[in-house]
């Protein structure tokens, strides 16, 4: 924190500190029946914090930014005219307590911020000739080999060349299943290591690795300002002459200034126009703490007013890359054992396709043995030593030429599916068939969808349209459109955006300009995101798309509970101003009466930040059951 930044959250709290030391010492004076003094205190007091408040409106005022302060301004200069000092005090007491109450509600909404910096690696093992040497994180350069211990943090993005482990990468994406990671995983900085060493190479410089991303998409994000916010701003122009027009009236129908001076201060509502932004600060940070970041307060306002949805499919409701779809097994061996095998030999590939191999044959059999002796011709195929057994696997040619007999024509798969062949101990043993997937939890998250009240659903993607519509089948989605090249994307997103605000959800390159064109676009970025996470106002961290309708109901509690804050506060003012102007209420019980006013609804507008009761756990339940009954072929394999 700066020395400026430290000086005027210290002046922010001794305001409002010293204004109620100065009003409480002139109660206790006159309880203690010490005539003259009180008056001398409270006057005392007014000068020592009133004039730094009216100096600071008078400043804006002459910026050109005319906010209710100056209502706040003129009831404290009417307070010193009119020999009210308690009453100004109390105005005062409302402006700067109003001011510490903002610096509160940030600090409590920005709390994800301040979490995920406290929480951000530090040191790092480097590895240097043999040495090991501790460093600063942010030290390490591209293209370093550091050592990560078990219970360590990864300081940086890189890649596993050394150590097997589990990664708990639960901060960052919300799973809380541990991660297998061996040589040739790709690692996150800010994941926890487990249970073994690993010596990683880094891709990224801490500054600009995963977790650095994260922390300054979130800072970003909470220090926006939302359309509504503005029109709290703009409230002002016509508050501050109706105000003043009460205020003449009062005064010249009763002929009392004082009750010109009551109306002032009941009429002081700076505190109240601070609920919006305390309101869309806690929004957005409550968001942020389930993944779920909101680049701007504007985006958050228009989530909470779309009504048609529009996705992507490959890579946000498919899986995005080729997962094991079957294993064809030539007798005498059995899919369980052509699985187990290449999967143990894929640990140490660095293919595309090995991480899908590998996570198919745990996920039939548990731990798999450890390979060696591995040997990858890139491009081509592995082979290694497994168990006792010699196996391969890759493209057909790589595969004939360890054979003594190539791989019949029939075993090549279906259709134009992607495929590998595996041979064991030189005889060939069968194939494997890669296909993407439906993402466990897009039904439901379509369903979820319609519960919320959006209308209309559909599916734009450059793949083929029959593979499209049959997706949209699938998950229950509208309409379906395929073989779009991105402009026609964004112009059909356009269009849809006259029927009302529209929401685009998608994951890669193609996706971006309609993304960037709907009212709200949202990117899946569990993986960095890309130029779609540049152009999206929303990005879901973790890519699970139950996080979707909760970041709308998110963003439609918040704006509720700001809309909420200012019209209660505004009602509540206006018939505190007529009680005023009619004789009702003294400036000092005004005061007070304001006072407590603004206090409600700012915290009422505090209640965005808390997280509220839900369904979110229900619908994560079922993100989380789909998901695992998402392989039963492979289960009984």
């Amino acid at each position: 924190m700066t020395t400026t930044a430290l000086n005027w959250r210290v002046r922010t709290v001794a305001s409002p500190l010293v204004t109620a030391l100065f009003a409480l010492a002139g109660v206790t004076l006159l309880l203690a029946g010490t005539p003259g003094w009180p008056r001398r205190i409270w006057f005392a007091g007014l000068l020592l914090t009133g004039v730094p408040v009216v100096w600071r409106t008078l400043g804006s005022a002459a910026r050109g930014h005319f906010a209710t302060d100056i209502v706040a301004t003129l009831a404290i200069v009417a307070s010193l005219l009119l020999q009210q000092p308690l009453a100004g005090l109390i105005v005062v007491l409302m402006q700067t307590g109003g001011e510490a109450l903002e610096r509160y509600a940030e600090g409590r909404a920005s709390r994800a911020v301040k979490q995920l910096e406290d929480d951000a690696p530090r040191l790092a093992h480097r590895l240097d000739a043999g040495r090991i040497l501790d460093v600063q994180a942010t030290t390490v350069r591209v293209g370093d080999v550091i050592l990560v211990r078990p219970g360590e943090l990864v300081p940086c993005d890189g890649v596993v060349t050394i150590g097997s482990s589990h990664l708990d990468t639960s901060r960052l994406t919300g799973e809380p299943i541990p991660v297998r990671v061996n040589p040739g995983s790709a690692i996150m900085s800010g994941s926890a290591n487990v249970d073994g060493a690993l010596h990683v190479r880094a891709t990224a410089e801490a500054a600009h690795s995963q977790y650095a991303r994260i922390v300054e998409l979130v800072r970003t994000a909470a220090g926006s300002k939302s359309p509504l916010q503005r029109l709290a701003d703009r409230y002002a122009v016509w508050f501050t002459p109706i105000t003043l027009v009460a205020c003449a009236v009062a005064w010249a129908i009763s002929g009392d200034p004082t009750r010109a001076l009551a109306v002032l201060v009941v009429a002081t509502p700076c505190p109240l126009i601070l609920a919006t932004p305390i309101a869309i600060i806690g929004g957005i940070n409550r968001a942020a703490s389930r993944q779920i970041i909101m680049r701007t307060g504007g985006a958050l306002e228009r989530l909470s007013g779309v009504r048609v949805a529009v996705f992507d499919k490959t890579g946000t409701l498919t899986i995005g890359r080729p997962l094991v779809s079957r294993v064809i097994a030539v007798p005498p061996y059995t899919e369980t054992e052509v699985l187990r095998l290449t999967g143990a030999l894929e640990q140490h590939s660095g293919h595309a396709l090995a991480h899908s191999v590998v996570d198919a044959a745990q996920l039939a059999g548990g731990e798999l043995p450890h390979p060696t002796d591995v040997v990858e011709h890139a491009g081509q195929g592995v082979t290694g030593r497994v168990a006792d057994h010699v196996v391969a696997i890759g493209g057909r040619a790589y595969i004939s030429a360890r054979v003594s007999e190539p791989p019949p024509l029939e075993t090549g798969g279906s259709g134009n599916a992607l495929h590998a062949h595996t041979a064991i101990d030189g005889r060939f043993a069968g194939t494997i068939e890669f296909a993407d997937r439906v993402r466990p939890g897009a039904a439901e998250l379509v369903t979820a969808l319609r519960a919320l009240g959006l209308h209309k659903t559909l599916l734009l993607s450059g793949d083929n349209a029959a593979i499209a519509n049959d997706v949209a089948v699938r998950v229950g989605i509208d309409v379906a459109e395929g073989d779009l090249l991105p402009g026609e994307k964004m112009a059909r997103v356009a269009a849809l955006s006259r029927e009302g605000p529209v929401m685009m959800v998608g994951d890669g390159s193609n996706d971006a300009p309609a993304v960037a064109r709907a009212e709200v676009g949202v990117a899946l970025a569990g993986h960095g995101g890309g130029v779609t996470a540049e152009a999206a106002d929303v990005l879901i961290l973790n890519d699970e798309l139950s996080r979707l309708p909760e970041a709308i109901t998110i963003s439609r509690r918040t704006m509720r509970l700001a809309r909420q804050s200012i019209w209660v506060g505004l009602s509540l003012s206006g018939i505190a101003m007529v009680f005023a102007a009619t004789g009702h209420l003294t400036p000092v019980a005004g005061a007070l009466l304001q006072e407590g006013i603004d206090v409600a609804v700012i915290l009422n507008a505090l209640r965005a930040a808390a997280s509220p009761h839900g369904n979110t756990g229900q619908v994560r339940g079922m993100a989380t059951r789909t998901e695992m009954s998402s392989f039963p072929g492979l289960r009984a394999g």
